[in-house]
């Protein structure tokens, strides 16, 4: 079976702030094919977002897989709140960007 990128099963990938504290990232897709499918690959767990995002496992708040929506949340905690100073991305908006190459 031929591998293909999280960005071309889903229809929707973006990040955003959920709170001065946490980001979060949401994967929506089309049909339940594609979404099953990267549900049921397993790429998606909390050890495997760490890696990806170079973080620690405990940053990683939880992979949720909402299963009437046909979407994946997955919530980053902060290394500082938005308004701190020290912080690199104040909205949270290009956070998902390491999620694009994901193959399943």
């Amino acid at each position: 079976m031929e591998k293909q990128k999280i960005s071309a099963l889903a229809k929707v990938i973006r990040s955003k702030n959920a709170g001065p504290f946490r980001t979060t990232l949401d994967l929506f897709f089309d049909d339940r094919e594609a979404y099953e499918k990267v549900k049921d690959s397993g790429v998606l767990t909390r050890e495997a977002v760490a890696k990806l995002y170079r973080q620690p496992v405990e940053r990683v708040e939880g992979v949720y897989f909402v299963d009437s929506a046909l979407g994946i949340k997955i919530t980053l905690v902060k290394e500082y709140p938005s308004d701190n100073f020290l912080g690199r991305d104040c909205y949270g908006a290009q956070q998902h960007v390491p999620l694009l190459e994901i193959e399943i």
